[in-house]
């Protein structure tokens, strides 16, 4: 800034050529004496070494000279007066800048400093430079802080000391300094200051340090260009990115004055980059708790490897939150799903493993397995080339013996599977738009509640969120959104998964789900699904329906709880289990559905809301509760609401314990069930056995195996209509299908009767 040169302010003083009138030997002020006719002031027109020069005797014990001119001082604008002067004869004395403080009307203002540094002359002809800086700002090398209240000053220069001295003075000197103090007045310092080159080839890591270890405070500045940092970077104070950086990936740039990702974006220009740096800083700075993405989208171009970004990492367990932004997935990036078929080896005996893999080089951890004999949901979690096995994340069912097995690597656009470990990891209010070209989030193999609220997860292609192996320990989904890519597809033609999950804890919690083929795969214990409404039916009439949660653990230990289920089911398997068949176990046990809602239209009369799956035979139910929900058929009535699909086993009912199924509601539901089931019997005619038929009372075509009690509804009476007063006793699940009770009592009688009867054991 110069306002000389932007305004047209005129400064400098007249020349003493032009005449001494306009030079004052007061403090400048109108009517004040000037040096014109002064006995000891006359303008030497010939010195060697000024030219014109005025000559002046010092008489006074303080000889001022003042430009009568009023000099404007402005706001923000810093003005150097210069004079050179040398003394010729007598005394010699000291020579200081001095100025008269003004206000509009020429009043002096009180209480400022007047004048520069006096400098002491000390010889004959020698040519001294006097200078002083007058301005408003306190700041390093003003002379003269004088505020915003002069309004202008009349400047010139003092001499102190012994009178008698002789000495002459070149012509005044004033001029514009503001940009000496630019930086400091907009508190910015430049890399380029500390010798950042910024032409892409020379690293300009120890610059960056420096000007950040010299801004104490103020911002810096990145001008334009491209800068090399091939070491870490850190900026304590606020950054201005101007131009762009280029780092390696092992290189960390830590902005702990602007950590959010529109500053990382503004440093590295393109927001996949951007977003990768922004993620190693989160992780290698304890300054931040979160990662700000600004409502920004990250336009990702292939699978975000997210220990690749972080290579000095491979686990982390310290609290950590992506937050407010969007990731979309480009269509024409590197999403091809790499698929394997190999060979090998599985044993039940080391039911997580699977030995003599061929080509095992070529198979990717996280990649999902398919093969006679495989559940859902199997994923390797490790690769072990020189010994060529595979860690699974869970056994299977019936793969006992060698193989082949195909192996499919999905691409996700937040890739966490390459850490050992990742614990107390957060997204929130993340929407992750796959675009069906990619999938949405894939999880460590190990770790402790990753959190995914208020997220959206739209169109993935294969999978929203995968867990590889343990990393879904006490995992929480909360508040999100899973819209699938296969909404117009029919329910057989689908193949996306929302979630799955192989750990205990996990809590599935106020999400909604729309048209997948199933919701969630759960496969742990202690599990909470609540709150949450999925719904994966289609217009075709009859139409078959896909399970939209699996369980998949027989002593589950989980809820389920106020969802709703719409045109779906819940599927209850031991799918995962290496000896499926009962083996002295649990069974399938402690789970409680509760308060939910079920909603079904246009299936087939087989469909059932909740369907038992065993994979081996004998298994038995050993604690179950259904109650306080709501089943509905629209469009057509089903038969039952729940059912046994026994496509590899039937269970036992001799050994059902535990079934709690009571306070539910059935709409357009064909067979009502119950455990205890209330029974209303009458016997119209005399007989000493009542037969009372169960049939399709108990759910999933259980046995009449106990009963709970028996109340008379009157008399009963024998064949002379005298009343009764004996008791029958009972014989449980008689007749072919096991559904029959039979009253014996001492003689032939009639009657009625109410019975609670069950179809478990206590």
């Amino acid at each position: 800034m110069n306002k000389a040169i932007t305004d047209g302010v005129v400064f400098t003083p007249a020349a003493f050529a032009n005449g001494l009138d306009m030079y004052s030997s007061g403090d400048g002020t109108s009517g004040s004496d000037t040096y014109a006719n002064a006995i000891n002031a006359a303008f030497i027109t010939a010195d060697q070494d000024f030219g014109g020069a005025l000559e002046l005797i010092k008489t006074q014990s303080t000889q001022k000279l003042r430009y009568m001119g009023q000099t404007p001082l402005l706001p923000g604008c810093y003005l150097r007066i210069t004079a050179k002067v040398k003394a010729i004869s007598g005394n010699l004395p000291s020579v200081r800048i001095a100025g008269y403080p003004a206000l509009g009307n020429g009043a002096r203002v009180g209480g400022l400093v007047e004048f520069g540094t006096p400098v002491q002359l000390t010889s004959y002809g020698e040519v001294v430079e006097i200078s002083a800086i007058v301005g408003s700002g306190q700041r390093g090398g003003v002379d003269m802080v004088w505020g915003t209240n002069p309004v202008y000053g009349h400047f010139g220069l003092d001499m102190t000391g012994q009178n008698g001295g002789v000495i002459r003075i070149d012509d005044l000197q004033i001029e514009d300094i503001t940009s000496a103090f630019l930086l400091d007045m907009l508190a910015q310092v430049d890399v380029r200051d500390f010798g950042a080159v910024g032409d892409g080839v020379t690293d300009d890591t120890a610059a960056f340090n420096a000007a950040n270890a010299a801004a104490d405070g103020r911002s810096v500045l990145i001008p334009k260009g491209l800068f090399l940092l091939n070491g870490d970077v850190t900026f304590d104070t606020e950054t201005l990115f101007e131009g762009k950086l280029v780092m390696p990936a092992t290189a960390i740039l830590s902005l702990r004055h602007n950590f959010d990702l529109p500053h990382y974006i503004d440093a590295f220009e393109t927001e996949e980059i951007a977003f990768r740096k922004a993620f190693q800083a989160l992780l290698s700075n304890s300054d931040h708790e979160s990662l700000d993405m600004g409502g920004r989208k990250v336009y990702v171009t292939g699978p975000i490897d997210m220990q690749a970004a972080t290579p000095e990492r491979t686990s982390y367990s310290t609290r950590r939150i992506i937050r407010n932004g969007q990731f979309e997935a480009a269509s024409n990036g590197n999403w091809d799903t790499v698929t394997v078929t190999s060979q090998g080896t599985y044993s039940p005996s080391d039911a997580r493993k699977l030995t003599n893999v061929t080509n095992i080089a070529n198979i990717p951890i996280g990649s999902h397995m398919t093969g006679n004999g495989v559940g859902r949901e199997i994923y390797v979690r490790d690769v072990n080339i020189a010994t060529k096995e595979i860690t699974l994340n869970a056994p299977l069912f019936d793969a006992a013996g060698t193989q082949n097995f195909s192996f499919s690597r999905f691409q996700y656009m937040l890739d966490f599977s390459n850490y050992h470990s990742l614990s107390k990891f957060v997204l929130s209010d993340i929407e992750i738009q796959c675009n069906n070209v990619a999938s949405g989030v894939n999880l460590a193999p190990s770790g402790v509640t990753f959190h995914m609220r208020d997220c959206f997860v739209s169109r993935p292609k294969d999978r929203g969120i995968t867990s590889i192996g343990g990393g879904c320990q006490g995992m929480f989904i909360d508040r999100c959104q899973f819209l699938s890519s296969e909404d117009g597809l029919n329910v057989s033609e689908r193949k996306s998964i929302a979630i799955n999950c192989n750990a205990n804890d996990v809590k599935i919690r106020d999400n909604r789900a729309t048209r997948f083929r199933h919701f969630a795969l759960v496969s742990g214990q202690n599990n909470i699904i609540t709150g949450n409404h999925f719904f994966q039916g289609d217009t075709v009439t009859n139409g078959i329906r896909s399970a939209g949660l699996i369980i998949a653990a027989q002593h589950t230990g989980s809820v389920v709880h106020g969802n709703y289920v719409d045109n779906c089911f819940i599927e209850w398997t031991n799918e995962q289990d290496p000896a499926p068949e009962y083996s002295s176990e649990y069974s399938f046990s402690s789970l409680s559905i509760t308060g939910n809602i079920f909603l079904s239209g246009e299936v087939a009369p087989w469909f059932s809301y909740i369907v038992i799956k065993p994979h081996g035979a004998g298994h038995v139910i050993n604690g179950l509760t259904i109650s306080d929900n709501r089943f509905r058929s629209l469009n057509g009535p089903i038969d039952h609401v729940e059912r046994i699909d026994t496509t590899y086993a039937d269970m036992d009912f001799s050994r059902m314990r535990n079934i709690e199924i009571t306070g539910n509601s059935f709409h357009g539901v064909n067979y009502p069930v119950a455990n205890p089931v209330q029974v209303e019997h009458s016997q119209e005619s005399h007989a000493q056995t009542w037969v009372v038929d169960i049939a399709d009372r108990f759910p999933f075509g259980g046995w009449a195996i106990a009963v709970d009690s028996i109340t008379m509804d009157g008399p009963v009476r024998n064949t002379s209509n005298v009343a009764q007063f004996s008791h029958p006793y009972v014989l449980t699940d008689q007749g072919p299908d096991r559904d029959l009770l039979h009253l014996v009592w001492s003689a032939s009688v009639k009657g009625a009767i109410f019975m609670q009867a069950r179809m478990d054991k206590r």
